[in-house]
């Protein structure tokens, strides 16, 4: 069976050009970048390659760049290093929609006298810049937004929300996990994103390997360290470099570069725009009872959350699996959870629809011929799953 795979905020598959590019450092340049000798600062020389690729993409300086163990890291390290050692009072603003990386590490925060304010979400995913203006206060010490949601695509208002939180004295961070690569970002003192502090980048959703990613700090703000030992990243992440590791998420940031320059997400309609928008009013013209999570809002050009009434999620990607489709019911990490998605329940979804509701994310190597064998499978996947649902009104019309 020829399989499918639209699951790419969960991991994206690791490209050939990054594969090789990381191949030389498990073989033979294996040295320890903080070693004084030939092998070892060959290595340093390969991580500071990177370093220099990724802030290139960011439009930063290189110092700018902290490598971490990956996206989740990154956000801990965000959160902690900034307000675990704040003066009292000290207030934290997160969201509702936020991954759990943001909202647990909150819980955490909560526990060590931290008062966190969560902000409501509107029925499109969207956290409105009022929002934070009513919420903010002089002792906020930290803003942290998630650039686009991993389940629905949902683009915020960074730049806003980020000079609301500037103009208050506030740090500000966010996830920019799913973004990066798909997004223009400028982070240049100049640049759109000048208010924007720290922001969070996981290799193995721009095609470079797991267990490597990179958090952006800028020039100025204090980070304390969550670990403690070698003096590696400026003494703000201890621990003997991933060489391999930062040298393929170095590689994959230099062909995201690449890819932006050659279609633009903000002028016009992407390669990926195009699959995702061929998928979707597919699905819609097809299907009955169905919709779009975060209509109206901003995406990202690769996802697509739609549900579908009358069905569990579960059973239709268990569904589709064996027919050769790989998508999700939501976050990878909220895999096998009994709870609805929170972030679409925040959104105002019933229970029932944040259950019946599915994600496809494609990845750049989605081609049209796998968008239409997709099409051919989903309506009649929902039909079957339908006729064994005591909810399902089988004389319902589509509607017009």
């Amino acid at each position: 069976m020829r399989r499918i795979y639209m699951d790419a905020n969960a991991t994206t598959p690791l490209l050939p050009e990054v594969f090789e590019a990381m191949r030389p450092f498990f073989l033979e340049h294996y040295g320890n970048a903080s070693s004084i000798h030939q092998q070892g600062q060959f290595a340093r020389a390969a991580v500071d390659h990177a370093r220099d690729q990724i802030a290139h993409l960011l439009h930063c300086r290189t110092s700018e760049i902290v490598f971490t163990s990956g996206g989740t890291e990154s956000d801990n390290l965000a959160l902690f290093g900034t307000l675990e050692n704040a003066a009292a009072p000290a207030h934290f603003i997160t969201t509702s929609i936020e991954h759990d990386a943001i909202l647990r590490a909150a819980a955490a925060l909560a526990k060590k006298k931290i008062e966190v304010t969560i902000l409501p979400s509107t029925p499109q995913g969207v956290i409105e810049p009022t929002a934070l203006l009513a919420a903010i206060r002089p002792e906020t010490k930290l803003v942290s937004v998630m650039f686009a949601n991993n389940e629905t695509g949902v683009i915020q208002p960074i730049a806003a929300l980020a000079a609301i939180a500037h103009a208050s004295g506030a740090l500000f961070h966010t996830d920019a996990v799913q973004v990066v690569g798909r997004l223009p970002l400028d982070l240049s003192p100049k640049g759109a994103l000048k208010d924007v502090d720290l922001l969070t980048i996981s290799g193995h959703k721009i095609y470079a390997p797991k267990g490597i990613g990179a958090l952006f700090v800028r020039r100025n703000v204090r980070l304390a360290p969550m670990l403690y030992g070698g003096s590696h990243e400026r003494q703000r992440r201890a621990g003997t470099e991933n060489v391999a590791g930062i040298v393929g998420l170095g590689k994959a940031a230099e062909l995201a570069n690449i890819w932006l320059a050659e279609d633009s997400p903000i002028d016009g309609p992407t390669h990926l725009t195009a699959l995702r928008d061929r998928l979707e009013q597919g699905i819609l013209s097809q299907v009955e009872e169905r919709g779009v999570n975060g209509e109206g809002a901003p995406r990202v050009s690769n996802t697509s959350s739609l549900y579908f009434d009358h069905v569990e999620a579960e059973a239709l990607v268990i569904a589709l699996d064996l027919k050769g489709l790989s998508v999700s019911g939501g976050s990878a990490c909220q895999s096998g959870a009994t709870e609805p998605s929170h972030v679409l329940t925040a959104m105002g979804l019933s229970p029932a629809r944040a259950r019946a509701s599915i994600r496809f994310s494609l990845s750049r190597l989605t081609t049209a011929q796998e968008i239409d064998e997709a099409l051919a499978l989903i309506p009649a996947a929902v039909a079957r799953l339908r006729d064994l649902s005591p909810t399902w009104n089988k004389t319902t019309l589509i509607p017009a």
